[in-house]
């Protein structure tokens, strides 16, 4: 054979070798990570290609879809109610992806998911029904947050204490995701985005603030539980002035006529006193107080509700005015309403925490059970004497002190107000802040909510917990206390 030829053929059949090669690679190696890339269309077509399965709420679906005209993805999603459930359902967008339960579950809802195939379509590659995700959002307590918060930049969780079943959860301001869920929704896309008030932003769950004065529930856990004082009613060693330790600082007192020299914890509360839960977190230092913080859920990577809230956090290595800072939920301590909902969820439930979550079952589409969330899954954060007492305590705020405005006739109602500083010097706005509980003994029913206010338009001085947040928070609870 002709060399030229013979040098030919080797290298022709050295290309043939390398094709099958790279033909195997990626057919047995890179073939699920093709059909996984985000920029791979088929899948998308795939995803709409039929109905999409639905989220429930109360029985009803708040999601749906509708058949699109002309291109290649033949349904879109549609939402019932956007505005109000979009803190809950988050969005499935043609175009920008999936969050919160759309993305979570999407597998489930556009019928991908492998639970949903019987042996047939598993063996055919038939794509399964979709399935539903039931939510266990109480309507009433949603429309009840929503109404009351109103245009003002806020959140708002409520949760049943016995089950860890989360009744409402609404961010505001909101957002419909029917008007982004196409492939023509750009304007509205990037206004979304532009908006400094982040809509997009589920802050019931995705945004830690400062929790001011709310966070005093947990230093005064922690107080008790660590025996530097046996009960709410001992008077504490806090002296009026209270100069912030090492420092020439005075931590006031809002009200400067209030009985916070030496109070108890009760009228500690009553008063929201700042010089008795200064000194208190500074006596206990932070390791107690951080401890404390962390059995109610702060510090906690993955709280997943099952979308993942973000992290609520109570720092380290503070000196002893920074932790004195901290104790009045100050310095660079931050909770979302979700982690200070969960604090008076476990106080009113005798000091256990049930774990928080908003969806009750995921069920194919014949309704069978594909995965359920135990309700009642808890764990002890403090002692039942200790929630006893601060319970009492906070019924003394809503009865006696800052927090008349969540008062509800015939039921036991509990809170704390907080006002937290925003900004350096306190600069900007205050949040306003009120966590509480309620129960009605006629009808079983309870309930644990948290509201903070961002903004609502009023001055910095007319800010408040009790004026703000606690009429929000009562609606909620009423409504909730209705079931």
């Amino acid at each position: 054979m002709n060399k030229t030829i013979r040098r030919a053929s080797v290298f022709c059949l050295l290309l043939v070798l390398a094709l099958l090669g790279r033909a195997t690679w990626v057919q047995a190696y890179q073939a699920r990570a093709l059909a996984d890339d985000d920029h791979n269309r088929r899948n998308t077509i795939a995803q709409y290609a039929q109905p999409l399965g639905n989220i429930i709420v109360a029985g009803s679906p708040v999601t749906g879809s509708k058949r699109t005209e002309g291109g290649d993805l033949a349904y879109k999603r549609t939402y019932e109610d956007g505005d109000l459930y979009a803190a809950v359902t988050g969005y499935s967008s043609q175009a920008y992806g999936s969050t919160q339960l759309e993305g979570i579950y999407d597998e489930v809802l556009d019928g991908t998911d492998t639970r949903l195939q019987n042996p047939l379509d598993a063996l055919t590659g038939k794509r399964s029904a979709p399935g539903d995700v039931v939510t266990t959002i109480d309507p009433q307590v949603q429309k009840a947050a929503s109404e009351a918060l109103g245009d003002d930049k806020g959140a708002a969780v409520a949760i049943d204490p016995r089950s860890g079943q989360i009744l409402g959860m609404v961010s505001s301001p909101s957002y419909d995701p029917s008007d982004i869920s196409g492939t023509t929704d750009g304007d509205t896309w990037q206004k979304l985005l532009d908006d400094p008030d982040k809509p997009l932003v589920n802050r019931a769950m995705r945004q830690p603030l400062a929790p001011g004065s709310t966070f005093k529930l947990v230093v005064a856990s922690a107080a008790l539980e660590n025996g530097l004082y046996d009960s709410v009613d001992e008077p504490t060693k806090s002296p009026v002035p209270y100069t912030l330790p090492g420092t020439s600082t005075v931590l006031k007192n809002e009200s400067a006529t209030a009985p916070c020299e030496n109070a108890t914890l009760r009228v500690a509360l009553q008063y929201s006193c700042n010089n008795v839960f200064g000194k208190v977190a500074a006596d206990l230092g932070q390791d107690k107080v951080r401890a404390m913080a962390e059995k109610f859920g702060f510090n906690t990577e993955k709280l997943d509700v099952p979308v993942r809230a973000s992290k609520s956090v109570y720092p380290s290595t503070m000196d002893k005015a920074q932790t004195a800072l901290s104790g009045i939920g100050q310095f660079e301590v931050t909770a979302t309403p979700l982690q200070m909902a969960m604090v008076s969820a476990a106080l009113a439930n005798d000091g256990e925490l049930a774990a928080p979550h908003m969806v009750s079952e995921v069920t194919d589409a014949k309704g069978g059970t594909l995965e359920d969330f135990e309700d009642g899954d808890t764990k002890r954060i403090v002692s039942s004497s200790t929630a006893e007492q601060l319970r009492s305590a906070m019924v003394t705020v809503v009865e006696e002190g800052t927090g008349t405005n969540a008062r509800i006739d015939g039921a036991e109602v509990g809170g704390k107000t907080g006002t937290a500083e925003n900004g350096v010097d306190n600069s900007n706005t205050p949040y306003a802040w009120f966590t509480s509980y309620a129960k009605d003994d006629s009808n079983g029913q309870e309930v644990a909510v948290a509201v903070i206010v961002e903004d609502s338009g009023s001055a910095a001085s007319e800010v408040s917990g009790n004026g703000l947040a606690a009429p929000i928070a009562r609606k909620m609870m009423k409504a909730a206390l209705q079931r």
